[in-house]
This record gives structure tokens, C-alpha cells and sequence, in this order.
């Protein structure tokens, strides 16, 4: 069985005469902890969007479990073990906590269309909800609606809600965005704690989070590959700290 759990080969996309991402070759192994970094309009957003099936590349192929899924839709990918977290918080914030979760494992499960009523009175999807919510440490707020809640934790529960899909390839972008400085060790010490089959890609701005999570990290510049490699490597590279690090990380 093939280690990779998500791949791309060549991957090009272009706006008109803007390329933004220019023969990307990129290798997730299974269980990996990996993220991607780049400065502004570096093409990361892109890049993920057409993992995930929001965009369609220009040329190039995305290959998922061993499966090309270059043409499939987003449900079909989400089905096959894709999940995300958007960098722009989506959740119900009328609803509370549990019923956001809720609503993610009833999908996985089938059973959503067949409820009227809220996903969580369902007491498998209640029992699998609250065991989540637990292993994030939010089993305390499961009653809270998403809009009493500080930023930071609606950020684990977007974290819970990808993960009540049991994807084998997690996408968080920007998991830390938005959040303070002390709240972001929470959502570390959440990534460490996952689930350790779980291929893992973070896009993230936060240096500090980056390199204490990473085992290995892709600088993407310009819509291409500048390097990548282990963070220790990553933060020695001189062409790195040109374009991107500066004094931000002192590694």
C-alpha cells in the first residue's frame, strides 16, 4: 500500500495571463505533519482550494489515496477521506456547539436527510458528537451557541466538525488566524492530540505554530515550489528568510 495520502502532478492554474500555480509537485505521506507557508499572493489559497475541489487546475493531475480525483466534485472528495477547515469561519452560529458537530457525523453516517429534527437528538450522532467535543476539550460548551463563544474555541470546533467526517487527509487553513496568542497553544496541543493515521497540511502565517507542529514544511513563492524539507532545514535556508521569514522566526 502506497505511504502517499494526497499528491498533485503538475498542478498549473491560471487566470487569464496570471499563473498562480505553476507545475506543482506535491507528496502528503500518510499520518504526515505538514504545513505550507509562503508570503501573501504566494498562491496557498489557491493551492488548497484546488485540493479540495473549489477550483478546477489548469493542467495537472490531484491524486487522493491512490485514487485521481482531478475531476471530482467536492462532496465526492469529502466522501474519500478529504477534510477542511476554511480559513473563514462557516459555522451555524445560531446553533450551538453540539449540534454544529452533530450535523458533520449525521452526514458521515447517512442519516442526515432522513432528520427533522436537530441532528444531535439522534443518539448515536449525540454519543459520537460528544466524544469529539471531548478529545478537543469542548465538551463543556457543547450547549453554547457558536456566537457566545470566543474565537479561538469556534476554531476547535471547525477542527471537530472536519473530523466528525473521519477524513484521512485533514486541510486546516489558517487554523490559528484570528486567534490570540494564548489561545493558539490550544489549538497546538489539539494537532498534536489528533489522530495519528490523519495526514495533516496546515497553511499557516503563524511562524511559531508552524514550526512547533510541522515534521515537514513547503515554501511556496510565486505559484511554485521554492523548497521544502524538515523545519530545522526549512529555517536555515537562506532563500527562505528572503523571501518570507525575515525576522519573523529566529530559528
Amino acid at each position: 500500500m502506497s505511504g502517499v495520502a494526497l499528491e498533485t502532478r503538475g498542478l498549473c492554474k491560471s487566470f487569464g495571463a496570471l499563473t498562480v500555480a505553476d507545475d506543482i509537485n506535491f507528496r502528503l505521506e500518510r499520518g504526515a505533519r505538514h504545513a505550507l507557508i509562503g508570503p501573501n499572493g504566494a498562491g496557498k489559497t489557491t493551492f488548497v482550494n484546488m485540493l479540495t475541489g473549489l477550483l478546477s487546475p489548469s493542467s495537472g493531475r490531484i491524486v487522493l489515496g491512490g485514487e485521481d480525483i482531478t475531476a471530482a466534485g467536492q462532496a465526492k472528495r469529502v466522501k474519500l477521506g478529504l477534510g477542511r477547515t476554511f480559513q473563514i469561519n462557516a459555522l451555524f452560529r445560531r446553533l450551538a456547539v453540539l449540534d454544529n458537530v452533530a450535523l458533520a457525523v449525521a452526514e458521515r453516517r447517512g442519516v442526515a436527510r432522513r432528520m427533522l429534527r436537530a441532528a444531535s437528538m439522534h443518539e448515536d450522532v449525540r454519543a459520537e458528537s460528544m466524544e469529539l467535543l471531548a478529545t478537543l476539550g469542548l465538551a463543556e460548551d457543547a450547549g453554547i451557541r457558536i456566537l457566545d463563544l470566543p474565537y479561538g474555541k469556534q476554531r476547535l470546533v471547525e477542527i471537530a466538525i472536519a473530523l466528525g467526517l473521519k477524513p484521512d487527509v485533514l486541510l486546516l487553513d489558517e487554523p490559528a488566524a484570528g486567534v490570540p496568542s494564548l489561545e493558539s497553544h490550544r489549538i497546538l496541543q489539539v494537532l498534536d492530540n489528533l489522530p495519528e493515521h490523519i495526514a495533516i497540511l496546515i497553511i499557516e502565517h503563524d511562524m511559531d505554530l508552524v514550526f512547533r507542529f510541522a515534521q515537514r514544511i513547503t515554501v511556496l513563492v510565486q505559484g511554485e515550489v521554492l523548497v521544502e524539507g524538515p523545519p530545522e532545514e526549512i529555517a536555515r535556508d537562506r532563500r527562505v528568510h528572503q523571501v518570507y521569514l525575515g525576522e519573523q522566526h529566529h530559528a
